[in-house]
């Protein structure tokens, strides 16, 4: 098993708290550990992978998953969307109307095929647990739930807990963003911890607020893989880097995944 590649999903129980932009940084952090990586835009309806990182998209998730439905023998790499030499792209349907064709259960195929061909496997949800958000939870070697300090996130992050506590699922980690809103820090990590029941595993620090992002975006940049952004918050980048080799970690015999 461990000489196949990883899966990691990266999801929330909340819009807008910077999930689609730590898949990104995950993605060059895991470039620049010269690792294979495919991003897959699980974010059916509303997914921003593409747009961000300015690829071409010929062929989405859901022509791959049609072929699949109808037996056909398939590439993968004539339906990802390549960004550079070791970064690829899976990207969401560009038609929202095919959203409802895709059927989850070709989903397993499709991570199975992808664990042959790469290292790392970054798979962006929607922030809403669908079946198909469910079917890469479930497929995942680590999953990572990202929150902000919002009361409404921190109350569906405690929710959550519950159910893996009961499920005795321990394969994730929740990241603190607080560079998504800097201005809002009135619950104190100690406070987020208890409200959540669990633990909190990193914290994106607020001095990682890129003022003028929207220009990296347009530009299709990965910030991890920008040489100003990497002068700058060498620290904020490093500590990244900490949580990108602890998600593809090999666990020992006897440890638990976390």
């Amino acid at each position: 098993m461990n000489n196949q590649g990883k899966i990691i999903t990266i999801s929330s129980v909340k819009g807008g708290v910077g999930k689609t932009t730590l898949t990104i940084n995950l993605a060059g952090l895991y470039f620049l550990d010269k690792k294979k990586v495919l991003i897959i835009d699980l974010d059916l309806f509303a997914g921003g992978i593409a747009t961000c990182l300015n690829v071409n998209v010929k062929r989405d998730i859901y022509m791959l998953v049609d072929a699949l439905s109808n037996n056909k023998q398939i590439e993968l790499k004539d339906y990802v969307c390549k960004y550079n030499n070791g970064i690829d792209v899976l990207a969401s349907p560009k038609d929202p109307r095919d959203v409802s064709k895709i059927e989850s259960k070709y989903l397993d195929k499709i991570f199975d095929i992808a664990k042959r061909e790469y290292d790392v496997i970054l798979i962006d949800t929607m922030h809403s647990l669908d079946e198909v958000s469910l079917v890469a939870i479930d497929a995942s070697y680590n999953s990572v739930f990202v929150i902000t300090n919002d009361l409404v996130d921190i109350k569906n992050m405690k929710s959550l807990i519950s159910i893996f506590n009961e499920m005795e699922k321990t394969n994730y980690k929740i990241v603190l963003n607080n560079s998504r809103d800097t201005g809002r820090d009135y619950i104190s990590l100690f406070d987020i911890r208890n409200m959540i029941k669990g633990n909190v595993d990193y914290t994106i620090s607020k001095n990682f607020y890129i003022k003028n992002i929207d220009k990296y975006v347009l530009n299709g940049e990965i910030l991890t893989l920008n040489k100003h952004i990497s002068k700058f918050y060498n620290s904020d980048i490093r500590n990244m880097n900490k949580l990108a080799l602890s998600l593809i970690a090999d666990v020992k015999e006897g440890d638990s995944d976390e």
